[in-house]
């Protein structure tokens, strides 16, 4: 999923990959970022316990899941100025690698680290694959229905 959802926005004219079709407002380049960043969330930070430069960075907030919009601002998806998507196209497969790194070298029942993410009652990597493995599913076909919206009618 991970690697169709690359290859459909870098399939996408320059113009589409940041123009939104939808009501919440997110682009298809906002996508790739949210997927690279939920990844590195759930595995890097979380599993593994290590510290993240920006672990939210794909949002315009601090921490969407506990900030309700300081200064009135709603939490949405973002990517700097300046930043292509066939960068963060990069940085995802390298997440990607990294993540079956992970997957290789750790069993499922293990649990998360504390002191990244979590700092009690972590889940176990299982969970982890499962969570991330849903998120990318329902991402993949909120784009398929972005790119059919984009399809003009024959």
């Amino acid at each position: 999923m991970r690697e169709d959802i690359i290859e459909g926005v870098l399939g996408l004219p320059l113009a589409e990959r940041a123009a939104s079709r939808l009501p919440s407002g997110w682009s298809p380049i906002e996508l790739l970022s949210h997927l690279l960043h939920m990844e590195q969330r759930w595995f890097v930070w979380g599993f593994l316990g290590e510290q993240v430069p920006d672990p939210w960075g794909d949002w315009n907030v601090d921490d969407p899941s506990v900030d309700s919009g300081p200064t009135g601002i709603t939490p949405a998806w973002r990517v700097a100025e300046g930043v292509a998507a066939e960068d963060i196209a990069t940085s995802l497969r390298d997440m990607g690698q990294r993540t079956r790194e992970t997957l290789t070298t750790h069993g499922l029942g293990e649990p998360a680290r504390v002191g990244g993410r979590f700092t009690e009652d972590p889940p176990t990597l299982e969970w982890i694959c499962f969570h991330v493995l849903a998120e990318y599913a329902r991402h993949a076909g909120q784009f398929d229905v972005v790119r059919e919206l984009g399809t003009a009618p024959s």
